[in-house]
């Protein structure tokens, strides 16, 4: 019997996954090959042996995106699966074109055919765009459970990052800051970490997720699915949270995996309603009428502070900015900006002229960016680069709008103050209300 073949298009994350729960004990398909895209550094790899089942015995090669009808071609590739999110229609059909002109199948999986189903109760927080505000929801959702609704033991699980040695990162488990150094977190990966264990959660990540699925049912109560970008839930969830964001309104219609997630979910948080106008906040709202009319539509703010507000008030600051939110997200700020401008710095100092490496590159591929520097951290040259890009600026103090306190992984000469934001729900009681629908 012919296998179709089948090549997976993904960024270190849904495609592994979709590969676990749909491809790898499947008898009439083959996956031949994956591409990387996105993260520097994943591709000229292999799925490892261990991961892919009996009929992988060699793992399954990674090449890099470029190749991709070469591969198409070489490979005899009878169908791509699109398996990564946060893209625009226009980019994903652009895709689906070369892919159909190098004579193979495009197609996408409903989220519901990766979904695991768990013994635990499950709440997903979802969203429309990279940056909407997912952690601070789920930090939110967490202190609910926990004060409002009595759960004893949450525990959370964060959508893929694994860019290191996949078969050692299979499941992972972290309750301590040591854990981010004993698995050599990237700082995108501690930005996703490190809130949760702050505040004394435990947080799962890695590779195969229904093994870590498994694992975080041994010690949760609860579980919450952390997602990554605007990919869907990984797991069958009870309840799903979509998070939208208003500040980038009409945005929820226009990418994959957003208008799924805001068209699937039981309640959506419109957060941000602090910082958006009322007719940005009204167009979200029209839009999810047209997509999810029987939604829960509940709008929060983001709160910001400031550890040191006299490091900002009447200073020439330096903004530095979670990259993923400002790069694959779009966004032109982030709270950091936001919080100078409302304190009253003289003067948010335009970091180009500073920037080196890998920064300055990011500045020329994403030209939104203009007033705030993105941080990289994936490995250590890009580290090197943050610093020596936050070295070389000409400012009085920077201002971190990181999750996490940037001081811990960079070492900043300059006078810093960290921002921090959390989720303040309009009416909490709704909030309430459909957290627990998870526990009935």
């Amino acid at each position: 019997m012919h296998r179709k073949r089948v090549l997976i298009i993904g960024a270190a994350g849904r495609d592994f996954h979709n590969f676990n729960t749909v491809y790898r004990t499947c008898e009439t398909h083959e996956v031949v090959a994956f591409t990387a895209t996105q993260i520097p550094e994943i591709d000229d790899r292999r799925y490892p042996a261990v991961l892919s089942g009996g009929l992988y015995p060699d793992g399954i090669p990674i090449e890099p995106m470029e190749k991709l009808e070469q591969l198409i071609g070489d490979l005899k590739v009878d169908e791509c699966v699109f398996s990564y999110s946060d893209i625009h229609y226009v980019d994903l059909m652009q895709l689906g074109n070369r892919v159909l002109s190098a004579g193979a199948d495009f197609k996408l999986l409903a989220p519901a055919r990766g979904h695991v189903k768990s013994v635990k109760p499950v709440i997903a927080v979802l969203a429309v765009r990279t940056g909407c505000g997912k952690s601070q929801t789920t930090r939110r959702v967490v202190e609910i459970l926990k004060g409002d609704l009595g759960v004893e033991k949450v525990v959370s699980i964060r959508h893929p990052m694994p860019y290191g040695d996949l078969a050692k990162q299979a499941v992972q488990r972290f309750a301590s800051v040591e854990d981010l150094a004993k698995h050599k977190c990237t700082i995108e990966e501690m930005e996703e970490y490190e809130p949760h264990i702050a505040v004394g959660n435990v947080i799962y990540a890695g590779v195969d997720y229904e093994a870590i699925l498994r694992e975080a049912e041994k010690e949760a109560d609860v579980i919450i699915w952390d997602g990554g970008n605007n990919d869907p839930s990984f797991y069958d969830a009870d309840v799903t949270l979509c998070v939208a964001d208003p500040l980038r309104a009409g945005h929820e219609l226009l990418y994959w995996a957003g208008e799924t997630n805001l068209t699937m979910a039981d309640a959506i948080v419109l957060n941000k309603c602090d910082s958006a106008t009322a007719a940005q906040i009204a167009e979200v709202e029209a839009n999810i009428a047209t997509r999810n009319p029987g939604a829960d539509v509940i709008r929060a703010d983001s709160v910001l502070s400031v550890d040191d507000e006299s490091l900002v008030r009447g200073k020439r600051v330096l903004v530095v900015e979670d990259g993923p939110t400002l790069t694959h997200g779009e966004m032109e700020i982030g709270a950091g900006y936001v919080v100078s401008e409302r304190l009253g710095a003289t003067e948010i100092v335009d970091p180009r002229p500073f920037a080196v490496g890998s920064i300055k590159a990011a500045y020329e591929k994403y030209p939104q960016l203009k007033k705030v520097v993105p941080a990289l951290g994936y490995y250590g040259d890009q580290l090197a680069d943050l610093k020596a890009t936050i070295d070389a600026a000409d400012c009085d103090s920077v201002v971190i709008g990181t999750p996490i306190d940037l001081r811990r992984v960079v070492e900043i000469a300059k006078p810093a103050t960290r921002v921090r934001y959390d989720l303040k729900a309009h009416d909490n009681d709704a909030l309430v209300r459909a957290i627990g629908k998870a526990l009935a």
